[in-house]
């Protein structure tokens, strides 16, 4: 089991992020693409080598967004239908997630097991998400969902602030 620290740039253009293990040691590396079609975020190890890309779909009805890891596509984040609060539902890879996903604490499941935790921490300057990941084999899927989450929760305030 380890923990991974996912901050969020505050003031970046080009939406930059970087996941760092608990010794504060680059481990990933996150590039948005900046004013292109379809927006994509592109995640690559140390190495240099990519590990997941999450793409929003453009023509739409509703958002959706394609997570693929490793060179798969393994999951869809679809937001629902609602009038009152933003609800969305992620299909694939028999990953779930339970608890505050809004609220940025929750669990991740893989087929009913408990595969890690993620919370932010509201003590820091931007964003930053604490992701424990109890299974190594899960951690690419960890770090795209959790990049994926924040895509799309970006996406909805950008929506919100544009409306009013």
């Amino acid at each position: 089991m380890g923990k991974l620290y996912i901050k969020q740039k505050v003031f970046s253009i080009g939406e930059s992020f970087t996941v760092k293990d608990e010794n504060e040691v680059d481990k990933y590396f996150i590039k948005g693409s900046f004013l292109s079609i379809p927006k994509t975020f592109t995640i690559k190890d140390a190495n240099g080598n990519e590990i997941g890309v999450i793409t929003k779909k453009v023509f739409s009805f509703l958002p959706k967004f394609f997570v693929e890891v490793d060179g798969q596509e393994v999951m869809t984040i679809q937001k629902e239908f609602s009038f009152f609060k933003a609800r969305y539902r992620i299909d694939g890879y028999g990953v779930s997630v339970q608890g505050d996903w809004w609220d940025k604490h929750f669990e991740v499941l893989s087929r009913g097991k408990v595969i890690g935790h993620v919370n932010e921490k509201w003590f820091t300057w931007g964003d930053t998400y604490e992701v424990d990941v109890h299974d190594e084999n899960f951690e690419h899927i960890m770090i795209s969902l959790v990049i994926a989450i924040d895509f799309v929760k970006n996406e909805e305030r950008s929506t919100a602030h544009s409306n009013h």
